[in-house]
């Protein structure tokens, strides 16, 4: 019998890809999927972690950066973290970026073998920076640079700092693109509960041993995680609080507190990012629609949960191949799918959340 065509074959496709932290691993699955049926990807727009997967796979090095970050254990993400004293940010990001240089080197954006574009935020000029020449190393340290976590890229007059602060889902840059459809991936996408990242990954293709090995990863993350971020709270608390005790919730005497922990400056900082992100990439999404939305929600896991990274792209590579399914007319939407429906929460429902 004659090969079966592959369902993308000869298909063109401008890829978006979302800010959104630890959870932007989810960018790697998506890419694995539209290269697993054929799809050309032709055009990449990015902003923070979907700046830096985006930028690695137009290198050529997604494979070399993919085995790096799924041999990442916790300890690994604590030796990652350098903290700095520096009132700009807390965290220099130089061992990740000595990582990355060592992957794609010298390469400018020019010399990429397709069209990328990666955001970031001028603070000065208070607007979007768009990179589409020069230093790939510099377009992905600029909109990596979350603000008052890690430290900004100055350059000339201009602050560079995380896309995200204006556009976490860059749309636009594909607008122009010779594709025949644009893929967008929200990773900050909002749910109307708290939804897990064991409730969305098929439970059909876990083995005994990998429940065994998520479950002891789980237990031993959340032990290691909260120390680590004890750690860059405690070494930071100068930076975010002043001379008071970080995370202990204290010192305003309102004793709120997040489950059993209370609620630390840095949480904060990143909690309220992520929000912002949410509701600035709906407003995107509604102006410029994609033809295929995959979005990861927010709760899944935190922003800085970097040691799940192979949880993350399985998530990723699922809910493209679901969504892909739908978009060439495999399934019908909404039909034997156990994904997840993304919505905002009805008004009432707020108000008495509120």
């Amino acid at each position: 019998m004659p090969e079966q065509p592959q369902p993308g074959a000869g298909k063109r496709v401008a890829l978006v890809l979302g800010s959104g932290g630890a959870r932007g691993y989810a960018h790697i699955g998506v890419i694995e999927a539209l290269e697993s049926r054929g799809y050309e990807i032709v055009a990449i727009s990015g902003c923070s972690m979907g700046a830096l997967v985006g930028g690695v796979y137009a290198a050529g090095q997604l494979t070399a950066y993919r085995d790096w970050v799924t041999k990442l254990d916790y300890f690994d993400v604590l030796r990652l973290v350098d903290v700095t004293w520096s009132p700009m940010g807390a965290m220099r990001a130089s061992k990740v970026m000595s990582k990355l240089e060592s992957l794609i080197g010298t390469t400018r954006i020019e010399e990429l073998s397709l069209p990328v574009t990666t955001v970031a935020t001028d603070l000065t000029r208070q607007r979007e920076v768009w990179f589409q020449s020069g230093s790939l190393l510099e377009a992905i340290r600029a909109s990596i640079a979350v603000p008052g976590v890690i430290t900004p890229v100055h350059r000339g007059e201009q602050v560079l700092v995380d896309g995200g602060l204006l556009n976490p889902l860059p749309i636009t840059p594909t607008v122009a693109a010779q594709a025949d459809f644009v893929l967008a991936v929200n990773v900050t996408a909002h749910s109307p509960r708290p939804i897990s990242l064991e409730e969305l990954l098929p439970q059909e293709q876990d083995s005994a041993s990998a429940k065994r090995d998520t479950q002891a990863m789980e237990a031993a993350g959340n032990l290691q995680l909260t120390g680590w971020m004890d750690d860059v709270r405690d070494a930071t608390r100068r930076l975010i609080d002043g001379l008071g005790s970080a995370g202990s919730g204290e010192e305003e005497g309102d004793g709120q507190t997040r489950g059993t922990r209370a609620w630390g400056r840095l949480d904060m900082i990143l909690a309220s990012f992520d929000i912002t992100q949410a509701s600035l990439a709906k407003y995107k999404i509604a102006g410029y629609p994609p033809d295929v939305l995959i979005e990861v929600p927010k709760t899944v896991c935190g922003a800085y949960e970097f040691h799940r990274a192979r949880e993350l792209i399985r998530l990723g590579e699922h809910l493209a191949q679901e969504a892909l399914d739908r978009f060439e007319g495999r399934t019908h939407p909404g039909w034997g799918s156990s994904g997840v429906v993304v919505e905002p929460v009805p008004d009432d429902e707020r108000q008495r959340e509120s």
